[in-house]
């Protein structure tokens, strides 16, 4: 067992690399499912590893094994790091929980607070701000919080894109994949690398929405740079939740470019190599598992033998 745990834990430094190259390659809705998942099943398998690493050092405990009936000798894995691994794993744990709890209260402050100053009935939040500034702001009912600075920025038309793009983050429940994703680097920091092109593989699918719900590629592309300009002149205006989007995030040039791009497949490699990487994706996410799913039987086999010796030495005295 003591082998298998490390796999998840040291999987991302592959794993990442891969996935934000295989995120260039997909569509923007594809791209974001990848990351999202990536990140979560890769999180969850390294937490899985680090608890049954520090369960390994635990039932070594006099005092843990007597109350679980074991002959900790027999539990198998006597190698000499396994105490001290099992210690840094079991702290690990620890300020992971921790840190996991706190973001997670910031995220429902975070949201509650934004909420509270978006007060109203309808879709739309207009707030009177010369800052200009919009996002999306999930909730009951969900929002969509634009400031009079902004609207002023955009013509009608543009005006039209900048609330189908907000109206596809809310659609697509695009902040969950954010916090799922900022949840993800919480258990396992190896993961941040997926949360900028996570960021941006969704604000391209509510490009791409936007530019399918308005019929014009090129309106699209230019109220996106036109919000952005505008926002630009006020940085760190605004104040939001890190998991609302908002219109004028994200490498803005390179969306533009991308909505501007008649032949967009043009530059994607050919199926062949996008596949073999999809593939190396999944063999990633299998073996983290698999690592996972082994090092628990093995874990299970030594117990029972430990209890087992454990039950034969009582029945004979």
């Amino acid at each position: 067992m003591i082998f298998a745990v490390w796999i998840p834990l040291l999987m991302p430094l592959l794993a990442v690399p891969a996935a934000r190259r295989a995120a260039e390659w997909l569509p923007p809705r594809a791209a974001a499912w990848t990351l999202a998942g990536f990140s979560v099943v890769l999180a969850g398998s390294s937490t899985a590893s680090l608890g049954l690493l520090a369960s390994a050092g635990a039932l070594r405990l006099p005092p843990v094994a007597a109350l679980g009936h074991l002959s900790p000798p027999l539990l198998g894995d006597g190698s000499p790091v396994l105490v001290p691994a099992s210690v840094l794993a079991a702290l690990a744990l620890a300020a992971g929980a921790f840190a996991l709890v706190r973001t997670a209260l910031r995220q429902r402050r975070e949201m509650r607070a934004a909420r509270a100053g978006s007060a109203g009935a309808d879709e739309l939040s207009v707030r009177p701000d010369e800052l200009p500034y919009a996002y999306a702001l999930p909730g009951r009912p969900d929002r969509i919080v634009v400031t009079t600075g902004m609207l002023r920025s955009l013509d009608a038309r543009e005006r039209e894109v900048l609330f189908a793009h907000e109206r596809a983050h809310l659609a697509g429940r695009h902040h969950l994949f954010l916090a799922a994703a900022e949840l993800a680097v919480t258990l396992h920091p190896m993961l941040r690398g997926l949360r900028e092109p996570l960021a941006y593989a969704l604000e391209r699918w509510a490009d791409e929405s936007a530019a399918t719900a308005t019929g014009d590629r090129a309106l699209t592309a230019r109220a996106i740079g036109r919000a952005a300009l505008a926002a630009a002149r006020f940085p760190g205006a605004g104040s939001r939740p890190r998991t609302a989007l908002a219109v004028a995030a994200g490498p803005v040039p390179r969306r533009v470019t991308a909505l501007l791009t008649t032949n967009a497949t043009a530059a994607r490699p050919r199926k062949a190599l996008r596949r073999a990487l999809a593939g190396a994706l999944l063999v990633c996410a299998a073996l983290s598992a698999g690592a996972v799913a082994d090092a628990a039987h093995d874990l299970h086999a030594g117990v029972e033998a430990a209890q087992g010796e454990t039950g034969r030495s009582t029945a004979r005295s």
